[in-house]
């Protein structure tokens, strides 16, 4: 098997090493988009094993956490090795108007997605225009609520 050594590109892989200041973390690249009254995040982390993915809710504070651990395999001489083992942590703010207790989270081909609700307050509603007569009725009515 012939391989090709690009000194230039492993100076620069080394490099990239010796000069990560992310301290072990690893990028979890993500999309996010509303469609209708979901969130949905897909982020992508190929290799992983699903048992190793934790995603938690604390206050308004969502984390995904991850784990890739790769198999050390004695007796061996690497030509190259390229796929990093490491840590992976990604953290939103999910701000107001989101139904917590219903976020849900699947796993496929790579691809974390995970479902953010709208809660039902935080949705768009239509507000309900009275007349003159019907609006003095419903004022008369908490009048004599109260």
């Amino acid at each position: 098997m012939a391989m090709k050594f690009d000194p230039f590109r492993e100076l620069d892989r080394v490099a990239g090493a010796l000069l990560d200041t992310r301290q072990g973390l690893r990028l979890m690249p993500m999309d996010l988009y509303r469609e209708g009254d979901h969130y949905i995040l897909s982020a992508d982390l190929p290799g992983i094993d699903p048992g190793s993915v934790d995603i938690d809710v604390d206050g308004q504070l969502l984390t995904i956490r991850a784990e890739r651990t790769l198999r050390n395999i004695e007796g061996v001489k690497w030509l190259t090795r390229e796929r990093e083992s490491g840590s992976f942590l990604r953290q939103l703010n999910l701000g107001q108007g989101i139904d917590i207790d219903a976020i849900s989270a699947r796993y496929e081909n790579g691809v974390l997605s995970v479902t953010i609700p709208v809660s039902e307050r935080a949705k768009p509603r239509k507000i309900e225009i009275m007349s003159g007569e019907d609006a003095q009725a419903v004022r008369g009515d908490k009048a004599v609520e109260a």
